[in-house]
């Protein structure tokens, strides 16, 4: 099946409370597929496409401030109409689940793939000192895999998730394994497991008031410093990434999403030439594995960052290499797709590899 509709069985099968959404290329299929698996008549999950994004996101902030199982599925212009709400829901510390499939911009763009949403998504694109945690999936198993562990990091940490996948990701068809269903929580396991959330009952007030408003600076201060040791926190325990061929290598790719599986197949005629080249592909874009990367660098003759966009990545790199190393982009725009040799040819060029 296609990633999008990967990531709705998976919905499903979680046991999630709600879905509000808005159609958008490349993750229409996203709605479409659970509107055509009716789980309103299974599990009782609601699914409702609202009348915009803006809908979307706050229906998604209530039903997070009720303790639910939530999420909403969107695209890049979408996402960006989305970004207050985001930043209403990273501040009232409700966990939720935002799934961005990227197509290609600035503006209304293209409806073809990119990985131009990374500002948008590590750096916060919302207002405030937030943070979300990123997840980037490179495979349909990760897209529905990637649900799972986002809301159940969204619920360790009281924070909003984000699944960043490229439009590559989202339309690809691969075999999936899709997990064993498991039933949503009743309402008395929510207040357990929620004692934070509002769950007042019909002709009562409810016992607990959600908002990100405070007017007294001082208290503002002291939410602020709670974010930052929660995000301090989950930077020290839930860094993902995965590593191929680093052993021995002379170049290293950094690299996520559809972008990580080509350069796979570059390191393969590399290695047929002689070049070595290894891969370090982060898994969680925030927390970022720079430590990882710094340990890595140190072995290296050069790092070349591969992205489908003018370069964001590249960036939070850098950032993370101490030692004198070269780091080096490539990328492409549009919804252009570079091939392997492409690739291979822009290494070659850039580090003066004769071989």
């Amino acid at each position: 099946m296609k990633g999008n509709e990967a990531l709705a069985h998976a919905a499903i099968r979680y046991g999630a409370d709600g879905y509000f959404g808005y159609p958008i290329t490349p993750q229409s299929e996203v709605l479409e597929v659970l509107e055509e698996q009716r789980p309103w008549e299974t599990t009782g999950m609601v699914v409702l496409q609202a009348e915009s994004e803006l809908a979307a996101i706050n229906m998604v902030y209530g039903g997070a401030a009720c303790g639910k199982v939530v999420f909403t599925s969107s695209s890049s212009p979408g996402i960006s109409l989305m970004q207050e709400g985001i930043s209403y829901i990273a501040a009232s510390e409700v966990p939720a689940l935002i799934v961005n499939v990227m197509r290609g911009g600035p503006g209304l763009g293209t409806i073809h793939p990119s990985q131009a949403d990374y500002f948008q998504a590590v750096k916060g694109g919302g207002h405030g000192d937030y943070h979300l945690i990123v997840l980037a999936p490179s495979s349909v198993q990760e897209m529905c895999d990637f649900m799972w562990l986002g809301w159940d990091l969204a619920f360790k940490y009281r924070t909003p998730a984000m699944l960043l996948a490229d439009g590559l990701v989202g339309q690809m068809m691969e075999k999936v394994v899709l997990p064993e269903p498991r039933p949503r929580r009743t309402e008395e396991q929510v207040r357990e497991q929620c004692p934070w959330a509002i769950n007042g009952r019909k002709g009562m007030r409810p016992r607990n008031v959600i908002t990100s408003l405070e007017l007294v600076d001082e208290i503002m201060e002291q939410n602020n410093l709670r974010f930052q040791r929660t995000y301090r926190e989950i930077e020290k325990n839930e860094v993902r990434y995965e590593t191929i061929d680093t052993e021995d290598c002379d170049y290293l790719f950094v690299a996520f999403g559809s972008m990580a599986r080509i350069c796979q197949k570059v390191m393969e005629i590399a290695r047929e030439e002689g070049i070595k080249i290894g891969l370090l592909r982060p898994i969680t874009l925030w927390p970022f594995p720079s430590q990882q990367i710094k340990e890595a660098a140190k072995n290296v003759k050069g790092i070349m960052v591969v992205e489908l966009s003018a370069g964001q990545m590249i960036e939070d790199v850098k950032l993370a290499v101490e030692c004198n190393v070269d780091v080096k982009h490539y990328g492409r725009f549009g919804g252009i797709v570079p091939t392997p040799e492409e690739v291979l040819d822009a290494l070659k060029k850039q580090f003066a590899i004769n071989k």
